[in-house]
C-alpha cells in the first residue's frame, strides 16, 4: 500500500506539480491546503503517513505554525519542509521544529524522490532495534557523524545508516571541508574561495549552499556563526582529521 503525503502550499500551480511529482514516484497524495486552518483540520482527519510544508504562506500563520500544530498530535506525524526561503531567522525556527527533511525551490523531482524516501527511513529507524544499528555499524568502516549518519572516507559519501545520501559537488566539497578543519569554526570568506575557487559569489549563494547540506544531513551537525563562518559539530570529526593527516 502506498505510503499517503498531504501537500500545504498555497501556490496552486506548484501543488498540483509536487502532487503529480509524488504520485509519479509511487506516492498517494490524500489532499491539498492553502492556509493554517483547512491544514491543520484536513491533517488530521486523514492522518497521512507525511506532510509536505511551505514555509511561507498567505494569511497570519505559516507553514512553521502548522508544523508546531501538528507535532503536538500524539500521533506525531512526520514532516518536510518545502520552500524558498534561505533567511537564517527563518531557517533557525524551521529547524527547532525538527523536521525529517527540507528541500529548497525549485527542486528537481530527483531530489524530491531522494527527501521522500529519507524522511520515511528516518520514522523507520525509530522502530528499529539497537542491535540492528549496531551490526551496521560494525558492517562498514565509516567515520561517525552522528544521528545515524556516517561519512565513508575511502569514497567519499555519506549515509543515512545504510542508506547513501546522494551530496551535488559543490556540497561535498563544503563536508570535506569542515570535516577537514576538525570542529573548528571555517571563515565564510574561506568557504568561498575554496569552493568558488575564487569566483565572486553573494552572500546568498554560499548561505544555501550551507543550508542545502544541513538539510541533506541532521540540521543539527553543522552549526552557523552568524557574520563569521560554520563548523561541524561531531565528537569525530577531530578523529577523522588526525588520520588523514597520518594518511598522507
Amino acid at each position: 500500500m502506498p505510503k499517503k503525503i498531504f501537500i500545504v502550499e498555497d501556490e496552486a500551480i506548484v501543488a498540483l506539480e509536487i502532487a503529480r511529482s509524488i504520485e509519479k514516484l509511487g506516492y498517494e497524495c490524500v489532499g491539498m491546503a492553502a492556509d493554517y486552518g483547512k491544514a491543520v483540520r484536513d491533517i488530521k482527519e486523514k492522518v497521512p503517513d507525511l506532510v509536505v510544508i511551505d514555509i511561507m504562506l498567505r494569511g497570519e500563520k505559516n507553514g512553521i505554525d502548522i508544523a508546531r500544530e501538528i507535532s503536538r498530535d500524539p500521533g506525531n506525524i512526520p514532516f518536510v519542509y518545502l520552500t524558498s526561503v534561505t533567511d537564517e531567522k527563518w531557517m533557525r525556527a524551521a529547524i527547532a521544529t525538527e523536521p525529517v527533511g527540507y528541500l529548497l525551490k525549485p527542486f528537481r523531482r530527483e531530489e524530491l524522490q531522494s527527501t521522500l524516501l529519507l524522511a520515511f527511513r528516518k520514522q523507520e529507524k525509530q522502530e528499529r532495534p539497537a542491535e540492528v544499528m549496531s551490526a551496521v555499524m560494525e558492517e562498514k568502516e565509516r567515520i561517525v557523524l552522528g544521528y545515524g549518519y556516517f561519512y565513508e572516507r575511502k569514497i567519499d559519501r555519506v549515509f543515512f545508516e545504510d542508506r547513501h545520501i546522494p551530496l551535488g559537488s559543490k556540497e561535498s566539497k563544503l563536508l570535506r571541508l569542515l570535516l577537514d578543519a576538525g570542529g573548528k569554526v571555517v571563515p565564510f570568506q574561506n568557504l568561498e574561495e575554496l569552493i568558488w575557487e575564487g569566483q565572486p559569489v553573494s552572500d546568498s549563494t554560499l548561505r544555501t549552499l550551507i543550508y542545502r547540506l544541513k538539510t541533506k544531513l541532521d540540521p543539527r551537525l553543522i552549526e552557523t556563526v552568524p557574520r563569521l563562518g560554520c563548523r561541524l559539530v561531531c565528537n569525530r570529526a577531530e578523529k577523522y582529521f588526525s588520520e588523514k593527516r597520518t594518511d598522507a
